[in-house]
């Protein structure tokens, strides 16, 4: 994905300083539908709805309580709504999302938080059924 200093990490995009078509400020609070067609970032805080055809980078401190869509997306920040993401999306330690995810590759880090249920797949669509997660297994719990 990409990273706040503009490098790219492994398998992800590259969103350097500047190619944010739109930046939402920490001192900016949006309410309502807000749609765009470019790259988005979130410092601030959105209530309602936010669509994207470009990539969505929310950082730490950022809050978002609208369902959300985007190409590719790094949330570091807290999501409560439905995130669906068609290629991409990765999760920073800071992360928190209260919501469903329906992505095609997921990253998660250790330290985020997921309340919701995931659905990843190739084609980047919700499927009938839920995934189920499977716990490691532990020497110490026997079932």
């Amino acid at each position: 994905m990409f990273t706040k200093d503009g490098e790219e990490n492994e398998g992800g995009i590259e969103m350097k300083e500047g190619e944010s078509e739109t930046v939402i400020g920490a001192s900016v609070k949006v309410d309502g539908d807000f749609i765009s067609e470019g790259n988005i970032l979130v410092q601030g805080i959105v209530n309602g709805s936010l669509k994207t055809a470009g990539n969505l980078q929310v950082e730490e401190g950022a809050k978002i309580k609208a369902d959300v869509e985007a190409t590719n997306a790094v949330v570091r920040g807290e999501v409560k709504g439905n995130v669906t993401i068609s290629e991409n999306l990765e999760l920073g330690s800071a992360a928190s999302i209260e919501g469903d995810i329906t992505t095609k590759v997921l990253s998660i880090e250790p330290g985020a938080v997921l309340n919701g249920h995931c659905a990843v797949s190739a084609n980047g669509k919700e499927t009938s059924e839920p995934s189920s997660v499977q716990k490691p297994s532990s020497d110490e719990e026997k079932d």
